[in-house]
């Protein structure tokens, strides 16, 4: 194997386990909160993990892979800035 697929390899496995994360994250701040929550760890992972699936399948050409993780880099980031907004609106409010 040529060190150019282990490094591949090791892009898509280190996706993985970054996506991986998000749920594994969102459970135990569900679990300390007794009811479900997103934490905001959970945008972060999923978008680190998006963004790198996303390179890992342009790298393989797969257009299926593609398209499904680029739609979802992008809802990602409109929930954090959905998040950034929402904290901003409160600071804002607390001034007044």
């Amino acid at each position: 194997m040529k060190s150019s697929e282990i490094a591949i390899l090791a892009l898509g496995f280190t996706a993985q386990a970054l996506f991986f994360m998000r749920f594994f994250v969102q459970w135990l701040h569900a679990e300390s909160h007794k009811k479900s929550v997103i934490p905001i760890s959970f945008w972060y992972f999923s978008l680190a993990g998006s963004s790198l699936l996303l390179v890992y399948a342009i790298i393989r050409q797969d257009i299926v892979f593609i398209v499904g993780q680029s739609t979802g880099f992008f809802i990602y980031l409109r929930n954090l800035y959905f998040i950034r907004r929402e904290k901003r609106i409160a600071a804002a409010l607390e001034l007044d």
